[in-house]
């Protein structure tokens, strides 16, 4: 394996993903025009050629996740089976809203439901139908289908990371297909797409951010300033420097703080345009569009519009949905890191669902205000405004309502403040995936901070949207290829976990607490006096660890390879148990700390212990919630016999086997995180 010995930089991705963002600038900056030429025809080739496997991937993509929440399969922990959610639920959400498209929101928040209201693909424009045709239109470009592609890519990340152990990054989901092939040359060639599709879909974000920008500095300071290309790209550099800040301080103390802030910031905007316009309207017409929007997803998922001849569909489906497979990187890694101990369900639901209803209520608030106003109040002055520059629609929506200039403030501040967690995020993900997941110094990221603002501001220089538009689309291609292969690996994966889970849920012969004549008054006492920290532990040195060694000496002795230790740090006892590739079973005694039961509490007098202590079996998919404590020698043997045996009969069921390595990840454990790559 090639790597730095002064950097944590992983050699064969990150130079490969360098050398043709480097060549990407200086290309463009030498002709910018040839440039902009060049895009236009790589779009149109791109759309008319594979628009409709990027339609087809949304879909599966969809229907994928939403199977596996309501299967079986939606019990299982992204990460080992004791782990518990890191982030408390609004803390979660806010983040995972303000990574995965709050710009967007804000941009075509209003621009979208006008221009289709505007210029409908169907109905005769500006009439009801076309009002109505409009707003399902915004429903379905940023419903279930956006977040699908964003909850896909996090699951699989999240599950090959966490519950198996395995890096971090896109190759990963490879594993049950190709093994350690992943750490290899199609790893390191799946990241590399991964990186510049991340890449290109951060920097078309950041353009359309500082065209925003750009515009409400524009209303607010119209004398200073101007409209155009030179304000994009000083805006880009300034806020640049921003993100960098808050890259430096990490994931808790700069991008969680943002991302609260984006949330309130939003929630607050929302609320006063919600209070401020037609408030019975907009809950009227959001519970009308919901319906329209349910009632034809499926035909709007399928929709190319085939007998029709125009680029809408490219310009704005497409766009969107390959922008989204672009960014998906980002956003997904990003939410993966957040959502580890969340079961599959939780987070499909979570991903899924919320955002989703908090979508639709922004396009209602602002989409039907925007349409009210001028069906209603003849404020038609609007269209023309957004058909000349989408960027300015949500200022000139505030025209047209109270404390406009101090709304229009704290607007370009939200952009700002979103602008910069994005950069922040991205950068973040990007530094992970170019260093093998392993801890980067500042210097590194710091690099990818500053590529994500010199491609932005390169892409603006060479036309602008259209050359945004044109990186995210056909970046997309080669990645949607690579989920779509993942989804396979994913697939594979739950099966072997399903073969396992099956095991594990064989009955014993005989339950090992009654294999020994009178041990049932030691369990007897164990359920009724509470054990102190103490005598627990003396139970796993004492008790625990002689029965376990007595059977790594009998396995010994018949060729296997074992190992027992004894983890001071840890307060465990384990057993590590080898035979060739196939084989590798792992039991471990470890003392476990919980709240006091409420069956505990008693009137005597004396001190009350603090915590209720357990010695309780883990295995590689970690905790199994049952105590040993109490057991006899024997007892203990015949657990650790019954779950070996439905170990090698997992093995015997199952297609493949998985890795399984959550040390890592158990926050029960104080373990040395190292990287595959260092091995």
């Amino acid at each position: 394996m090639f790597k730095s010995s002064k950097s944590t930089i992983l050699i064969p991705v990150f130079i490969p993903a360098v050398i043709v963002l480097l060549l990407l600038v200086v290309g463009t900056i030498s002709d910018p025009e040839l440039a902009g030429e060049l895009f236009s025809r790589a779009l149109t080739f791109t759309t008319t050629t594979f628009g409709w496997f990027y339609m087809l991937a949304v879909a599966l993509f969809l229907m994928f996740i939403v199977v596996l929440a309501f299967s079986s399969y939606g019990n299982i922990k992204l990460g080992p089976d004791h782990s518990e959610p890191e982030y408390k639920f609004l803390e979660w959400f806010a983040m995972l809203f303000s990574a995965g498209y709050g710009i967007a929101l804000l941009f075509y928040g209003v621009a979208e439901p006008v221009m289709h209201f505007s210029a409908p693909p169907n109905s005769a424009p500006e009439t009801v139908a076309a009002a109505k045709e409009a707003m399902q239109i915004a429903y379905f470009h940023w419903g279930f289908h956006i977040w699908a592609i964003y909850g896909f890519t996090g699951l699989v990340l999240a599950y090959f990371g966490y519950r198996q152990g395995l890096p971090l990054s896109m190759r990963s989901t490879l594993y049950p297909l190709i093994g350690d092939k992943v750490y290899g040359l199609l790893g390191h060639i799946v990241d590399i797409v991964a990186i510049l599709a991340t890449i290109f879909g951060v920097a078309t974000t950041l353009g359309l951010s500082v065209a925003q920008i750009n515009a409400g500095l524009n209303y607010l300071l119209p004398d200073l300033v101007p409209i155009g290309t030179v304000p994009q790209i000083i805006s880009i550099a300034v806020i640049t420097g921003a993100a960098l800040i808050s890259v430096l301080a990490g994931m808790d103390k700069g991008v969680k703080r943002l991302s609260v802030l984006n949330m309130v910031l939003a929630t607050s905007l929302m609320a006063f345009v919600f209070i401020a316009g037609p408030t019975v309207f907009i809950l009227n017409a959001f519970m009308e569009n919901t319906g329209s929007y349910l009632g034809n997803i499926v035909e709007r998922t399928f929709s190319l519009q085939a007998y029709v001849h125009g680029d809408w569909i490219a310009s704005w489906t497409l766009f969107i949905f390959a922008w989204t497979i672009a960014w998906s990187p980002f956003v997904g890694m990003f939410i993966a890191k957040i959502s580890r101990g969340r079961t599959i369900r939780q987070f499909v639901l979570g991903v899924l669902f919320v955002p989703t209803i908090f979508t639709f209520l922004w396009f209602a608030v602002f989409g039907d205000t925007a349409l009210h106003m001028i069906m209603e109040q003849g404020y038609d002055t609007l269209i023309g405004d957004v058909q000349a520059d989408q960027a300015v629609a949500l200022f000139k929506l505030f025209e047209a309502l109270p404390l406009t200039q101090l709304i229009s403030a704290l607007t370009v501040l939200l952009i700002i403040t979103f602008f910069v967690t994005s950069s922040d995020s991205g950068s973040l993900v990007i530094d992970s995936i170019a260093s093998g997941g392993r801890p980067t110094p500042a210097l590194q990221r710091t690099f990818w901070v500053v590529i994500q603002g010199v491609l932005a501001s390169v892409l603006l220089l060479a036309g602008g949207l259209s050359a945004l538009q044109t990186v995210s689309i056909v970046s997309a291609l080669p990645f949607a290829i690579v989920l779509l292969i993942a989804m396979v690996g994913m697939w594979r994966a739950l099966i072997i976990e399903e073969h396992r889970t099956e095991s594990l849920a064989q009955e014993n012969r005989l339950p090992p607490h009654l294999l020994t004549p009178g041990s049932w008054r030691d369990r007897l006492d164990y359920l009724t006096d509470q054990p102190t920290k103490k005598e627990v532990l003396t139970y796993i040195k004492d008790v625990a660890k002689p029965a376990i060694e007595q059977i790594s000496e009998r396995l010994t002795e018949k060729g296997w390879t074992t190992e027992v230790a004894y983890d001071e740090v840890n307060k465990r006892v384990y057993l590590d148990l080898k035979r060739g590739e196939d084989v590798d079973f792992w039991y471990e005694v470890r003392l476990a700390e919980h709240d006091v039961p409420d069956y505990y509490e008693s009137d005597d007098a004396g001190v009350a212990q603090s915590h209720h202590y357990r010695a309780e079996v883990f295995l590689r998919r970690g905790g199994q919630t049952y105590d040993l404590y109490g057991y006899k020698p024997d007892a203990v043997i015949n657990d650790v016999i019954d779950q070996f045996e439905k170990y090698l009969h997992f093995l015997n069921i199952s297609p493949d086997s998985l890795p399984w390595r959550m040390e890592e990840h158990d926050d029960g454990l104080i373990v040395e995180s190292k990287s595959e790559f260092d091995k």
